[in-house]
């Protein structure tokens, strides 16, 4: 087993030191098991003076050979992948399959950019005079800081660490506080592989502090956050001083759609199974269901037959299929949501409390009978909370899906194409699965719209992200 001891990276070199220090719970138990180093404002300069003295070297270093680093960083998170999942489980609580195969995505993304670094082609532009030459390049935007959450404390890091890396830039990782252990052993597969000191940089700290201090200085040219809507504005703000370029991965509300044609055993099952995964402490969860009134009382008992059918514990126990909440807070918001379904009229259908004074669980829970402006209608739970309710007419449902102010996915089931059709051109939400739940891949771009950011991660997105365009005109 892998010692979990978390540290600072900067300038190639690790550090467990530091005046000031969190604990780190594991929220199946609550207890401490270990602390994370912050980072103080003369360690960040450091880190920033460190980024921005490699940036030149590394963003003229081939392709290929940048490519070869990231690969070889794939294989060591693969050799390593059991030791890694045990300390994703431990310190964020997802259950030990989902967070090993979190680690093998991860794996896939940094094979992915390797390939795609390769791939940043550009174009000619046919000219307008003889003799002249027209180029459009993409070039490294520079030194990038990035924030990444504790709900994917693998994935996320990873495809910041992959994109700004293919594309030449260098980068400083601020990962949550609460899971330092899962970032750390990546950036030390990263440094295992060969990456060049000040290539990659690992900090944590206070978050508003920290992201004042990076995005305050203008040596950073680029800046990506994955998080709640309020601090997506705030840095975007921020970023606006040295016109730095954003990328804002933020909240979602998935809205799901079950049309009267699907089979509601099958849409229920699907969907239950998507709603409960991490304890719902994703961002792309389906989280609004909205069902035709033909099947909805079918559709809504074979979801609460899955709910009462997981096994809520420790994510490392043999058996558990749902693990617990991050921390105490989200503890308090889920009771939140249900007072506020029950004062509203909402039928608990299943579940609505906490289990046992130990740990951070709490019931897979079903909700039925609010209308849209109750709390679990306009605002993401992200919890193992489902609120569940009827619709009569396709473009209803649409209008109901699209009243809030966030979109980064959504879902819906029904055989009819021309309803699909219909479904994928109204709906607003960046990411939309028809008939799946399948809509991150490494491949494909993840972002969203209106208020659940701007720009995309993943798929060659995810590398011009980090790509400056420059036009070069070549006479004689």
């Amino acid at each position: 087993m892998t010692t979990y001891q978390p540290a600072l990276y900067i300038n190639g070199t690790f550090r467990t030191e530091a005046k000031t220090s969190g604990a780190v719970l594991n929220p199946a138990t609550g207890e401490t098991i270990g602390k994370v180093p912050f980072a103080d404002a003369g360690a960040l300069d450091e880190a920033i003076a460190a980024a921005e003295k490699a940036f030149p070297a590394w963003a003229a270093m081939p392709a290929y050979d940048r490519g070869a680093i990231l690969r070889k960083a794939a294989g060591l998170v693969r050799e390593r992948v059991k030791d890694l999942a045990r300390i994703l489980t431990l310190e964020q609580g997802k259950v030990f399959a989902e967070a090993r195969g979190e680690l093998l995505a991860s794996a896939e993304i940094f094979e992915w950019y390797a390939e795609e670094a390769r791939r940043n082609y550009g174009r000619l532009v046919p000219p307008r005079q003889a003799g002249m030459r027209q180029m459009v390049i993409g070039e490294p935007v520079g030194p990038a800081a990035a924030f990444t959450p504790w709900n994917f404390p693998a994935l996320t890091p990873t495809r910041k660490i992959a994109g700004a890396l293919a594309a030449g830039c260098t980068l400083i990782l601020k990962a949550a506080e609460e899971t330092p252990g899962t970032a750390f052993e990546l950036v030390r597969a990263c440094a295992d592989a060969g990456l060049p000191a000040g290539v990659l940089n690992l900090v944590f700290g206070d978050p508003a502090q920290v992201s004042k201090h990076l995005i305050g200085s203008p040596a950073i040219r680029k800046i990506s956050f994955t998080g709640s809507v309020a601090v997506g504005k705030e840095l975007t703000r921020l970023s606006a001083q040295h016109l730095q370029r954003t990328t804002m991965e933020l909240g979602g509300h998935a809205p799901v759609i079950v049309c009267a044609d699907f089979d509601p055993d099958l849409a229920g099952k699907v969907a239950a199974a998507g709603k409960y995964r991490n304890a719902g402490q994703v961002c792309v969860s389906p989280s609004r269901f909205f069902v035709h009134e033909s099947i909805f009382e079918k559709f809504t008992d074979r979801f609460v037959a899955y709910a009462k059918g997981l096994k809520v514990g420790d994510g490392l126990a043999e058996g558990t299929t749902m693990g617990p909440l991050a921390n105490d807070r989200r503890l308090q918001a889920m009771d939140k949501f249900v007072a506020d379904a029950k004062a509203r009229g909402g039928q608990v259908r299943t579940g609505g409390a906490r289990i046992g004074n130990r740990g951070f669980f709490f019931e897979p829970t079903v909700v039925t009978g609010i209308a849209d402006d109750a709390m679990l209608m306009t605002t993401e739970p992200f919890g193992p909370i489902a609120p569940i309710v009827p619709f009569k007419e396709v473009d209803e449902v649409i209008a109901r899906a699209n009243n809030i102010s966030v979109g980064l996915a959504g879902y819906a089931f029904t055989k009819n194409t021309t309803v699909a059709e219909k479904l994928a051109s109204g709906v607003r939400v960046g990411m939309l699965g028809i008939n799946t739940l399948n809509i991150a891949s490494t491949e494909t771009p993840f972002g969203g719209v209106k208020e659940s950011g701007s720009g995309s991660e993943g798929g060659i997105e995810g590398l011009e992200a980090y790509l400056e365009i420059k036009l070069v005109s070549i006479l004689g």
